[in-house]
């Protein structure tokens, strides 16, 4: 291992120590509220899957998850100081069963049993293993510590609460369908040319595009190939047929079930599809009864 790794590493334990310590030690209040997600510009769905984008109640309290382990240490400080001085939103996002978010996740249920007011709103199972797709019983932090809970997982315990990116109001406009199948690749999966080539004689982009071109690649689609869980989301919330290539056990839990296939055979799976046209509406109104239960609960 090169010294720049070794230093890299344990400078990330580093980090990890202080961010439990420094949230441990502190006294935790809840004066105001604020939005933890992943908030990636570079991916849009983690991106717009959180509520402060679309409730005037939470303008401007958007935080990025990762914002423990960034470099520069005010960065760092000021996420410690904001969890401490508010009550939480978390999610959404596929934040439950994944390595990379469960330091975060055991911190706000630790301090959640201290008083601090902590709300789930969305989020879901996210477990890379094949082993664990379609087979996912329980989640790793303990949901029943949270004040208010509503999941995306619809055989999971707490509220079913989809994702919030259905209340964006470019699901409104009409589109004019101009292609018969789209496909939507993952940002990992794009960079994968034997897969790409696979598609070669059909239109496709990423979900690293921004959130209004994708929105019109669907509209303009009859059916979508994706590996993208929300680009399949948003496909199935435009009426679309969706063929779905799972990467995570998070495409295995939603309410209406898209079909499961392999980029081999995704185009000749569409006979199995479906579409669900009341799917949109449905959404919008778990999400508005979810927001009034949430502001009452935050007292907002």
């Amino acid at each position: 291992m090169s010294t720049n790794k070794i230093q890299r590493t344990i400078t990330r334990k580093l980090m990890k120590y202080r961010f439990k310590s420094d949230l441990k030690k502190n006294t935790q209040y809840n004066n105001g509220v604020v939005n933890i997600h992943r908030l990636d510009t570079k991916n849009i769905g983690d991106y717009y899957c959180a509520p402060h984008h679309y409730f005037p109640e939470l303008k401007g309290t958007g935080l990025d998850i990762f914002d423990y382990k960034r470099t520069e240490k005010e960065v760092r400080n000021q996420f410690i100081d904001k969890i401490s001085n508010n009550a939480l939103i978390i999610g959404g996002g596929g934040l439950l069963n994944r390595n990379g978010f469960k330091l975060q996740m055991d911190a706000f249920e630790a301090i959640a049993k201290r008083g601090k007011k902590v709300v789930l709103w969305g989020v879901g199972h996210n477990s890379k293993s094949p082993n664990t797709y379609g087979n996912v019983s329980d989640y790793n932090v303990d949901i029943s510590k949270f004040g208010l809970v509503g999941t995306r997982d619809y055989t999971m315990p707490g509220a079913y609460v989809p994702c919030v990116s259905c209340m964006h109001s470019l699901f409104d406009n009409d589109y004019e369908e101009t292609q018969e199948i789209g496909v939507i690749f993952h940002k990992d999966t794009v960079k994968k040319p034997e897969v790409v080539n696979l598609f070669k004689d059909y239109p496709t982009t990423s979900n690293t595009t921004d959130l209004k071109e994708i929105i019109d690649f669907i509209g303009a689609s009859q059916k979508i190939v994706t590996d993208s869980y929300h680009a399949m989301y948003w496909s199935m919330l435009m009426g679309k047929k969706v063929v779905v290539i799972p990467n995570s056990s998070k495409f295995y839990d939603f309410k209406h079930k898209p079909v499961i296939s392999s980029f081999e055979n995704a185009v000749g799976a569409f006979a199995k599809a479906e579409t669900f046209p009341t799917l949109l509406a449905e959404c919008r109104s778990i999400n508005r009864k979810f927001a009034d239960k949430a502001f009452d609960y935050l007292n907002l």
